[in-house]
Formats: structure tokens, C-alpha cells, sequence
């Protein structure tokens, strides 16, 4: 079979065609390319696992192009599936629902559920829309490396697939979230762009890794609370904080190291606020601290402290007035 590359945007007409037909398409998305076919359609669902060398006990996430395609690929389709879609699609991910009895076996290894997704990228949903909704792994040969532009599926998939439809390299570059919605609490089943916060903040709760993430239910629990008024960073140490400091510093800004008094010495000319000595210190010191920093400089470092007992706590503060940006 010759495998040929077009621009996405030149080629959807063919590649729709070739998806009715009963063929696979290369398609591009923001994450990673993919390797699709319809999605009803079991005989060519089965060529995708022949040309990538995949086992056939691995499910596919199926991609739609509008939310009314939902219907024929689950039942049973929870309101929090609307909520998620309405802030994250399309987007990088991906959500599992109840299949529906349209969805063959082999799109889904067997089991009950299905992963849906709606990608961003235009020419995707392009292609979607002007044919079926698309069963697609990522395209590339199992186990190798996940392509982000269309010469890597061609180095992989070189005459296994008729065609390639070419947008450049992928804007996000790493495969979407997938969150498991037929189990009580959500749950991540894959990280991505889309994360535990962001999901928790649209969900209320959401387990990852097996640790349940809840946000807002009570005060001060998203990242954004505590924060200062001038941009801060969390340094997971000393040497870590001065070199910050003399980065920023270069750059023309008027940065200030919060720490430990013990540090004075290592911190040597540059500007420091002392959180003092003991660890009561640190709790009584820490809010002063950040004022007097964002009154008086336009960036703060914030010296890491330990992970346990009353050290854990104030650090809690810390990574909030830092939003999670560490050096």
C-alpha cells in the first residue's frame, strides 16, 4: 500500500471518503496524531490493531465532532459528562461513559465502557464531522513512541495507512486526561494536560493516584489563595533560591529570598527576610513575611520547608502563594 501525506487541510474530502469505505486514516489532533477509523464499523476498527501492531485487549477512545454524537456511542450519559464537556471540550480529554450497543466489542476490548473525546484541532473535527465518529489510538507502531508530526507516522506507519493528513507538530504533545465517570468518585486514569485541580474545580472531588482531591469546600483550598500581589515561587532549596535570585536579578528585577535564619550566610548581600529559627517561628512569621516581600520587591522565593508536622503546615501556605511554580 503506498501511504500518502497531504495538508489536513486539502484532504479532508478524501480521508472522509476513505473512512466510509472502511479504511484508515492518520489524522492530527493537539495531543498526538492518530490512527482512525469508524467507529461502528468493526472490520475496519480491526485494521487499526493490524497496522500498529497493538493487542487486541487494549481499548480506543472514540473522537466525536459535536456533542449531539454522543448519543450513539453511550447511554446512560451522567450531567457531570456536560458540565466536564462544556468547560474542557473540545480539549485534551478524554471521559468514560457506558457504551452504547453501537460501539462494537473490539473498539472497547470487550468491556462496558468508552472513552469519548472531542479534539481541538479543527481539521480533526473537520474529519469527524464529514464522516463517522473515529475510533483512534495514537499512530504510531505499539510501544514505540507516540508521533507529534506526520513524518513520525510516516517513519512508523509507512505503508499501512493509505493516508496521512498533515497539520504540523501537535500544540499540546502529550495524549489527553482520562477520566473514569462510571465510578463513584471520578478518577484519573491517565494524567495529561488537563489536570486533578482543573478537574476538581468543575467536580467538586476527584481521586488521583488514589488520593481523593477536593477543592473549595472549605476556605483556602485552591492554589490562588494566600497569594501575593508580585509573582512567587516555591525553591525546593537554598542553593536552588540564590540561584533564582541572581537569575531575576539579571533580568532587571528586584527579587527577595524568604528563608530560615540559618541561611543568612549562604543568602550573603543578596535581600532576605528571615522566617527566624524554630519552627514556631516560621508559622508566626510566615504571612508577615510575604507582605512586607510583595510592599517592597516584584518577585519572591520562598525557601522550601520540611514535609511534616507544623513545617507541612506553613508550607501548605507557601505552595498556595506560590500556585505550584517551584524552582
Amino acid at each position: 500500500m503506498q501511504t500518502k501525506i497531504v495538508p489536513a487541510k486539502d484532504g479532508i474530502e478524501e480521508g472522509a471518503s476513505l473512512i466510509l469505505s472502511g479504511e484508515l486514516v492518520v489524522f492530527p489532533t493537539e495531543t498526538v496524531y492518530g490512527l482512525g477509523a469508524n467507529a461502528f464499523d468493526a472490520d475496519a476498527v480491526k485494521k487499526i490493531f493490524k497496522a500498529k501492531g497493538r493487542p487486541q485487549d487494549n481499548p480506543l477512545i472514540v473522537h466525536i465532532s459535536s456533542l449531539e454524537q454522543v448519543r450513539d456511542i453511550a447511554v446512560d450519559v451522567p450531567s457531570v459528562f456536560y458540565e466536564l464537556a462544556e468547560r474542557f471540550m473540545p480539549g485534551p480529554i478524554t471521559l468514560i461513559l457506558k457504551k452504547s450497543d453501537k460501539i462494537p466489542s473490539v473498539v472497547t476490548a470487550g468491556g462496558e465502557t468508552v472513552g469519548v473525546r472531542m479534539p481541538s484541532n479543527v481539521w480533526a473535527r473537520e474529519l469527524i464531522a464529514a464522516s463517522k465518529p473515529l475510533a483512534a489510538p495514537s499512530a504510531n507502531r505499539s510501544k514505540h513512541i507516540s508521533p507529534t508530526t506526520a513524518k513520525h507516522v510516516y517513519d512508523d506507519l509507512q505503508g499501512e495507512v493509505p493516508l496521512i493528513l498533515d497539520d504540523g507538530a501537535c500544540k499540546v504533545g502529550i495524549e489527553s486526561t482520562v477520566l473514569d465517570l462510571t465510578v463513584d468518585v471520578p478518577t484519573i486514569l491517565r494524567p495529561g494536560a488537563i489536570t486533578a485541580e482543573m478537574l476538581a474545580e468543575v467536580l467538586g472531588e476527584v481521586n488521583e493516584n488514589g488520593k481523593v482531591i477536593k477543592i473549595a469546600k472549605a476556605p483556602g483550598m485552591k492554589y490562588t489563595h494566600y497569594a501575593p500581589k508580585v509573582k512567587t515561587v516555591c525553591a525546593v532549596s537554598i542553593d536552588h533560591a540564590v540561584k533564582e535570585y541572581d537569575r531575576v536579578k539579571s533580568e532587571g528585577q528586584n527579587p527577595v529570598i524568604v528563608a530560615r535564619d540559618i541561611y543568612r550566610d549562604k543568602v550573603q548581600e543578596r535581600e532576605q527576610i528571615s522566617l527566624g529559627v524554630t519552627v514556631e517561628d516560621y508559622a508566626r512569621n510566615i504571612y508577615s513575611a510575604l507582605h512586607t516581600a510583595e510592599e517592597r520587591y516584584d518577585y519572591i522565593i520562598v525557601e522550601e520547608l520540611g514535609n511534616k508536622g507544623l513545617e507541612a503546615s506553613v508550607m501548605n501556605r507557601v505552595e498556595k502563594a506560590a500556585g505550584g511554580n517551584r524552582v
